[in-house]
């Protein structure tokens, strides 16, 4: 079974697939499985459920989480975000309101992925973002 930190990354393209191209989501992630299993002599990729859940449920909220991104990223409209940022901060979002992931732990992954596929810039933008949104959602359940 993949790490959790890999399960993030591979959700993480699938979900910029879809943003993307803008296809049901199941589409983008069988198109996902059949990308990594296309070389004859590799293995068979086993399915990841925790990617697969991350990705479903942050779609299926997609709105929700949307609304709190744009509230708390100042001076930015989501659809003029990097789309890499944007589905970073995304699947972070979800994973901090709708999972048991400690918020210091899903904080630092979502830096770890804006490092490793945007950049420094992102990294501040992305930790500035998520620690609105985590303020935010810590003084309601208060």
């Amino acid at each position: 079974m993949p790490s959790r930190h890999k399960g993030r990354q591979r959700a993480l393209q699938i979900l910029f697939e879809w943003d993307m191209r803008k296809h049901p989501i199941t589409d983008s992630i069988e198109g996902f499985y059949q990308s990594l299993g296309r070389e004859e002599d590799q293995p068979r990729v086993a399915r990841d459920p925790f990617m697969e859940s991350l990705v479903r449920g942050t779609v299926d909220r997609s709105r929700e989480i949307d609304e709190l991104i744009q509230k708390h990223a100042e001076h930015w409209r989501l659809e003029r975000m990097p789309a890499v940022d944007r589905n970073v901060l995304r699947l972070a979002v979800y994973e901090m309101l709708h999972t048991d992931t400690p918020p210091a732990v899903l904080i630092d992954e979502a830096l770890e992925l804006a490092r490793q596929f945007s950049g420094e810039e992102s990294v501040h933008f992305v930790n500035g973002v998520l620690d609105a949104v985590h303020r935010d959602s810590s003084a309601a359940k208060a």
